[in-house]
């Protein structure tokens, strides 16, 4: 029962369509002369008035739509027979949503036959003269040619929706693979230090062991969360989250990366300059994954190093400064992975979707050095921004 009522339905637009074609099919018989009697020209006008209710159902069975709306128009045309040529709105609207809503070989069927029988009676005589069936032959191949480009048009625009979304989801996928080879680069190979520090200091200094046994269940703590962060945006639109994510990091959690940094055996020290000010949650976001992905890429590859991390703050934008004194004259062979994975990769996409730029070079006297100017307009930080601590 209700899948008929569905099959049934039709909206307020197809009302007022049918409501337009019966006003202006009512008004272009009105305007040829009535026939004999006043009761044919009242059949006239209820077949004409039949037939645009006809069109409600237009879009769901339009090839039915289509006939009744045929043979309901050849009564108007008996009933005046000294009409001029004309094509109807009604039999217009019919044929264009067959052509839009069928297959091409239904369309192309329906095209020929309305032809003859939308000029049938027309003149008074049950077979139309031929130019009458040519003026009507010349009004189907517009509508025809109208509903064609519709589809086509609509065609397009659906592909450009699709071509948009993957085009998203991609993007989305990069920036997911981005803060996936963020959290598994850095805290995977600080707890792989830290381990392997604690183990060392175990026997003669368990006071060291402990500490960086700690800092080891943080790091993964801390991985544990981001990683789910991430999951959960993977899984949005499943099912309601119950509790808010936790915060993304930003230049406030600088000091940390610093302190594993340090505890991970990477001397390193941190300066800020200039007067700290709130940095939208974006841009503190970016700064936290550089100088952490630097920092990881300078315990992988520059051994026994110093590292220096230096954050700027200017009146219109945030500089951050990574340098370290690895060993190594040859830059090229001294860090492959460095200068040509993921990470630095990730880094210049970042800082690019914040307007930015991003320098990454070996330096003359040996050692690495990445830096990064952010745009950061006076008051931009405001409310929702972080402040570094």
């Amino acid at each position: 029962m209700s899948n008929g009522a569905d099959r049934l339905r039709w909206t307020r637009n197809d009302a007022l369509v049918a409501i337009a074609v019966a006003a202006v099919d009512l008004l272009g018989f009105s305007l040829s002369p009535p026939a004999e009697g006043t009761t044919l020209a009242l059949g006239a006008a209820c077949a004409v008035v039949a037939a645009a209710v006809c069109l409600l159902a237009r879009r769901n069975h339009p090839v039915a739509v289509l006939a009744a709306v045929l043979l309901l128009g050849v009564v108007p045309n008996v009933a005046i027979p000294d009409t001029t040529p004309h094509f109807p709105l009604a039999p217009a609207v019919a044929l264009y949503s067959v052509v839009r809503f069928r297959r091409p070989a239904v369309a192309a069927a329906a095209v020929v036959l309305t032809v003859p029988l939308v000029s049938l009676g027309q003149g008074g005589t049950l077979l139309p003269a031929g130019w009458f069936v040519v003026a009507n032959a010349a009004a189907t191949t517009l509508v025809t040619g109208a509903a064609v480009v519709i589809n086509r048009w609509q065609r397009e625009v659906a592909a450009n929706q699709a071509l948009q979304a993957e085009r998203a989801v991609a993007e989305e996928r990069r920036r997911i693979a981005r803060e996936l080879h963020d959290i598994v680069a850095h805290h995977i190979t600080a707890m792989q230090l830290m381990a392997g520090g604690a183990r060392a200091n175990l026997a003669h200094d368990t006071e060291a062991a402990r500490e960086a046994l700690v800092t080891l269940e943080d790091s993964g703590r801390i991985a544990l969360r981001e990683m789910r962060q991430l999951l959960d945006v993977l899984r949005a639109g499943e099912e309601p989250d119950e509790t808010p994510p936790a915060p993304q990091p930003g230049a406030a959690d600088l000091e940390r990366i610093i302190t594993e940094s340090r505890l991970a055996g990477t001397e390193t020290v941190f300066t800020v300059d200039g007067p700290v000010r709130p940095l939208p949650p974006s841009v503190g976001l970016t700064l936290f994954r550089i100088v952490q992905e630097a920092l990881t890429n300078t315990r992988k590859h520059a051994g026994q190093a110093r590292a220096d991390v230096r954050l700027t703050y200017r009146a219109d934008e945030v500089a951050v400064e990574v340098c370290d004194d690895g060993a190594g004259a040859a830059p090229t062979a001294a860090r492959p992975a460095a200068a040509t994975g993921y990470g630095l990769i990730g880094m210049h996409e970042r800082v690019a979707l914040q307007g930015g730029t991003l320098e990454a070079a070996a330096r003359d006297g040996g050692g690495f050095r990445v830096a990064a100017r952010l745009p950061v307009p006076a008051g931009r930080g405001g409310e929702g921004g972080e402040l570094h601590r």
